[in-house]
């Protein structure tokens, strides 16, 4: 009787609410790859099967129709590139290893990709219904363009102030000691690295490609000059080195421009994420391949660092962040009933998940951002937590880089001509351009239409072309007479 009795007070309970996945984003390194320091560096077998297996994995966690923890509306089995985003720095290694990871999460579709065509004939894309998903080379990556071809963590990234910031460690008491306390450490590793590495190179300023290039030789070669020497604590010494290296370049507390690449990823992730909130599902899975620097900084940025010192280390190859958009409310799956049922953004929760390594082998752990101390966070509290250090938007990014030529001109003559403070790295055009972009887009397009009208005059009047000098002298009295002309002029040049 007391059995029953507290089986029908069990049933009474209210039923815990399933999580539901609604959208997700994956920051990833590439995977093994030969030495920085023997460009051009390539992606190896080994490199791409990390990275297919990592994808197969968010496949069975995400995509799948039997996934773990499936993206609601995300396409099963045949891809719907509406639904991804998919970006890479201009970087040959990454962007291989996007692709490789991309065969994992959507692999040939086999029979499920046959087509019939109107002849009632059937066909099927190559390789078993290989799957085409394009991944976009963008300047806007968190990682700098052909990063993996450059030894020094900061070379390319364009930002001034972070450049300054990260070559100041180079002046610091701490790199210096280092440096000193090292000599002789590096020096006895000559017999092993001075096929690549010469006297004056073999020391703590080249800490990271040192270690590089001994890391590739222990996975690729079968055997290594004076192998004796890389016994487990150097090799162990030689890695903890590179690691201090490296964290010190991509992040200091007092700082923070120094970690203008995370910066740049927590922008890009509220972005997406936020995207797929005010679309009600729109692109739900967004992946971007980019370098360690990327990790390290954002490790800094969102104080994982306290949470444990392994987040002060250079993450292994094919490693990869997590950001999962989800919800405890009730959402029904069904096709189309999706956005109907769309929870509120007070029932939409954030999480952060890390695998150091590919996820295949490696487990995926959810850790606590923010110093907040808790793995899921309300996503308003997210949100605001990365604005506190994400940089989003071109002229944002050109105040704090200090820069004010090339991309950033447009930023800098704005800001100098705005009555507000820092108004113009927030403002945009009704259509979500850039002031500064739209006003150089106007200039050029009135530019045009004032060509195109002189052109049409000249042709209509059966005037004929004549001698530079003298359509020089023309086109100066047409100036003087006719104002608009000329300050079309100007502004093109602006």
């Amino acid at each position: 009787m007391a059995l029953k009795t507290l089986v029908l007070s069990l049933a009474a309970l209210p039923l815990a609410k399933s999580e539901t996945v609604l959208g997700v984003y994956i920051f990833h390194r590439h995977g093994d790859r030969t030495p920085k320091s023997l460009a051009p560096v390539n992606l190896t077998a080994l490199g791409a099967d990390e990275a297919f297996q990592s994808g197969n994995f968010y496949r069975n966690r995400y995509v799948a129709s039997d996934a773990s923890s499936p993206i609601l509306g995300l396409s099963h089995d045949i891809v719907v590139n509406s639904q991804l985003s998919v970006i890479s720095p201009a970087d040959a290694v990454l962007q291989t290893s996007a692709l490789a990871f991309l065969q994992g999460v959507y692999p040939p579709a086999g029979a499920l990709g046959v087509q019939e065509l109107a002849n009632s004939s059937e066909v099927q894309a190559p390789l078993g219904g290989y799957q085409y998903i394009p991944v976009d080379a963008v300047s806007t990556a968190s990682s700098n363009p052909n990063s993996e071809n450059n030894e020094w963590l900061q070379g390319g990234s364009g930002c001034g102030n972070a450049m300054v910031s990260s070559n100041n460690y180079f002046k610091s008491a701490e790199y210096a000691r280092t440096l000193d306390e090292t000599r002789d450490f590096y020096a006895g590793l000559l017999p092993v690295i001075n096929g690549t590495f010469g006297a004056g190179q073999a020391n703590f300023k080249n800490a990271y490609t040192i270690f590089d290039y001994i890391n590739v030789a222990t996975i690729h070669n079968q055997s290594i000059p004076a192998a004796d020497l890389l016994t487990a604590p150097t090799f162990a010494r030689l890695k903890t080195l590179a690691d201090a290296h490296e964290w010190n370049l991509a992040y200091n507390s007092s700082d923070t421009i120094r970690a203008i690449a995370g910066a740049t990823l927590a922008a890009q992730v509220v972005d997406q994420l936020n995207g797929t909130l005010t679309t009600k599902g729109g692109a739900p899975l967004a992946v971007q391949f980019g370098a360690y620097a990327s990790f390290m900084s954002f490790f800094g940025l969102a104080q994982l660092a306290a949470v444990s010192p392994d987040f002060t280390g250079v993450v292994d190859y094919a490693s990869s962040m997590v950001f999962e958009l989800v919800t405890n409310a009730s959402v029904d799956a069904a096709a189309g009933a999706a956005q109907q049922d769309y929870p509120a953004v007070d029932d939409i929760s954030v999480r952060f998940l890390l695998a150091n390594g590919s996820a295949a082998q490696n487990p995926l752990r959810a850790f606590p951002l923010f110093g907040t101390g808790r793995t899921l966070l309300p996503w308003t509290t997210f949100a605001a937590e990365m604005a506190k250090f994400s940089i989003g938007d071109t002229a944002a990014w050109c105040t704090a880089c200090g820069n004010t030529t090339g991309l950033c001109a447009a930023s800098a003559a704005a800001g100098s001509s705005s009555d507000g403070d820092g108004g113009a790295a927030t403002t945009t055009s009704g259509n979500g351009i850039s002031l500064p972009v739209a006003g150089v887009i106007g200039a050029l397009v009135t530019l045009v239409v004032i060509l195109g009208v002189e052109g049409l005059v000249y042709a209509l009047a059966g005037l004929k072309l004549v001698k530079k000098s003298t359509l020089a002298s023309r086109a100066r009295a047409a100036a003087v007479s006719d104002g608009d002309t000329g300050a079309g002029a100007a502004d093109a040049k602006a």
